[in-house]
């Protein structure tokens, strides 16, 4: 029984939950579009969420694990993918899993858990679910469209929220007769490629030219809010931190916000587009052997 999906994301059949959340973030970092230009790089990112998204859920894992990659028609998953390359995720889930199997998937998220009656014969209405939040809605806030039971609507995420939070939507759960139950959303903040978060702090490398980290001067930085003027002083060295006030992530509880750090890289020029002459006197008066 082949079993690409592990392929997909390059780890054994037997590899631990953690294992294969590791194995995905290394994959999302090097294929995410806003990263990788290669043309191919985009059908590659959506490969490896889809698969992931298969993995990460027990209930989907494990019957993938007894079906393999039957599955997908007898197909390989990434024949299957590319077959549905015009589809988005959800659309690539619903074909494989279909409404069945104890849960749906819709927006960017999928249900699990829940249905049933309870005890007495009342109704258990309430749905409980997944939902992926991108990285920047996560720290800023703002709206966050997806689909359920053939409705679209917004739900609002509150700027600072983590992942492990929960979300409780009202009236959006299962119908019975005059009855609706509520949607409970565990939320999972999506990886960025370019910031990690630490607490209610940011931090991000910034690309600094030679001649500005050893001469001072001033560089433009795109935060996540708007862009900035950041002053660089005389012999910044690679690694160095500079401390931004109060653009990092709004605390919920405190309603005060962290810092931002930005990481310089020095980028070194290349030396056969030097000035001969300039190139002489650095190889004369350099320090070093």
């Amino acid at each position: 029984m082949s079993n690409s999906l592990y392929e997909t994301l390059g780890v054994d059949k037997s590899a631990s939950a953690d294992e294969i959340k590791k194995a995905y973030r290394r994959l999302a970092r090097k294929y995410h579009p806003d990263v990788n230009k290669d043309p191919e790089a985009e059908s590659k990112f959506k490969e490896i969420n889809a698969a992931y998204e298969i993995l990460s859920d027990p209930q989907k894992r494990a019957q993938y694990d007894r079906h393999g990659d039957s599955m997908f028609g007898g197909q390989n998953f990434q024949d299957f993918a590319h077959a549905h390359s015009g589809a988005n995720l959800d659309e690539i889930l619903r074909s494989i899993f279909g409404g069945g199997g104890g849960f749906s998937s819709f927006g960017s998220f999928s249900t699990f858990g829940g249905g049933g009656f309870e005890q007495f014969g009342a109704p258990d209405l309430d749905v409980t679910a997944r939902i992926v939040v991108p990285f920047n809605v996560a720290v800023l806030g703002g709206k966050h469209s997806v689909s359920y039971g053939g409705e679209t609507f917004d739900i609002k995420i509150p700027a600072g929220i983590r992942s492990g939070e929960k979300m409780r939507i009202r009236n959006k759960g299962k119908r019975f007769q005059s009855q609706r139950g509520d949607l409970f959303l565990n939320v999972e903040v999506a990886e960025s490629p370019e910031y990690t978060r630490d607490g209610d702090d940011l931090e991000k490398e910034i690309q600094i030219p030679l001649k500005t980290a050893l001469f001072g001067g001033k560089v433009s930085v795109q935060t996540l809010e708007k862009m900035i003027t950041l002053k660089v002083g005389k012999n910044t060295k690679s690694g160095q931190r500079f401390r931004v006030k109060g653009y990092g992530v709004i605390n919920r509880k405190t309603k005060q916000k962290g810092d931002l750090y930005l990481r310089a890289n020095i980028i070194l020029p290349d030396v056969d587009s030097l000035n001969e002459n300039l190139v002489k006197a650095m190889k004369e008066y350099l320090p070093g052997e």
